[in-house]
Order: structure tokens, then sequence, then C-alpha cells
């Protein structure tokens, strides 16, 4: 930098520009972050959220509201929920339910990994806890069957109750495999789609049969 020690700069060249910041040019929703709120209103917020995505999955349409905020709240509840309901072990059996209860909970996680997978190898442009989220909050329908035929068999296990309990089932199922279609079918190649379908058929199928077959101890 040798040569610029014979650079000189006038005393009369106004400088321009503003280097100072005011104090007061920042709004006050920059300034504010989650970590300052009281937990209660994170836990309202996260509900209402969970809350919004139920409500989704329950009047079906192409949206992508599942898909732009995704949590897996949603879908651990109604996956423990199910699993709950779906034990056969009663209180004073030897079988306490558990190897039922990790099953279920296998089975739906295990099948919505394989079907994401599936849907990442075949071209899909979600991602991983995107579509995980979707056939998550899409098992809705089925727990909501699960509790409709655990009163059913309340009442009796007969064949008008298995004809309730066939009839709610179906209606679930084909729910569930709407919904999640509305919501994944866009994402997918259309020349792929079917293929992309098919596994997510199976998968609600899979935990339909689980559902219609149950019979208490």
């Amino acid at each position: 930098f040798a040569g610029l020690a014979d650079v000189s700069i006038a005393e009369d060249i106004p400088v321009e520009g503003e280097i100072t910041v005011p104090v007061g040019s920042r709004s006050p929703d920059e300034d504010y972050s989650t970590l300052d709120e009281p937990v209660r209103d994170t836990i309202m917020r996260d509900l209402k959220a969970v809350g919004k995505k139920f409500v989704h999955v329950m009047y079906p349409k192409k949206s992508s509201a599942l898909l732009r905020d995704w949590d897996l709240w949603g879908p651990l509840v109604l996956c423990v929920s199910l699993a709950l309901m779906l034990q056969g072990g009663s209180a004073d059996s030897k079988d306490d339910g558990g190897p039922q209860f990790a099953e279920v909970f296998v089975i739906i996680w295990f099948g919505a990994v394989v079907i994401t997978l599936n849907s990442k190898l075949l071209g899909g442009t979600i991602s991983f806890f995107q579509s995980l989220c979707v056939l998550g909050y899409c098992v809705l329908p089925l727990t909501v069957a699960m509790l409709v035929c655990r009163l059913v068999l309340l009442a009796g296990s007969g064949t008008i109750s298995f004809i309730i309990r066939l009839i709610v089932v179906v209606a679930m199922f084909g729910w569930s495999t709407l919904a999640s279609t509305a919501f994944l079918a866009d994402s997918q190649p259309p020349n792929r789609k079917a293929l992309v379908v098919y596994p997510i058929f199976l998968f609600y199928f899979v935990i339909s049969w689980m559902i219609l077959t149950f019979t208490p101890q």
C-alpha cells in the first residue's frame, strides 16, 4: 500500500451518508421472541396449531396447511391413543397388553417411514418430516373409528355389532386415504402418483384391519 501515502483528501469535501442508527427504528414485532412469552401462551399456541391440523384432516382438501407448519405432536398423540385402545389385555389378565401396544406403535411409525422413503425415491418434493406429519395426522379418522368400535363392543359382539363396526371402519379408512392423498398428491410427479398412493392404501388398510378384528379379552 505504498502508493496510498501520496493520496490526500481535501478538507472541504463533505462526507455523505449517516452511520448512526435511530434507537426506535426496530418494530416491537421484530424484537419479540417466543423465548420471552409465558409457558402458558406457548402451550396454547401449539395446541391451537394441532387443533387446526385436525380440522384440515376432517375436512380434507388440496391444501398446504399440513405441509407448511409441520409438527409431530399430533401424530404422536394419535399413535399413543390408538395403541392404548387396541390393547387386548385386561386388568386381571396375565397379558398386560405391552406387546400389543408396541406392535401398533411400531407398525404406524415404521409404515409411515417406509411410505415417506418411497415417496422421496419416486421424486417427491416434500421433506421427510412433512410426509410423516401428514400420514400421522391422517390417522385421526381411524382413531375415531376405534373409539366408536370400542363403544359398540360394550353393547355386545353379535352380527349387528360387526356390521356397524364394518361400516364405520370402511368409512374412516376411505377418509384417511383420501385426506392423505389430498395433501401428498401434488408433491409427486404426475406419472408416479399411483405408485405413491398404493403404499398409503396398504398402510391404512392394515390399521383398519387391526381395528375391525379387535375383540377385547
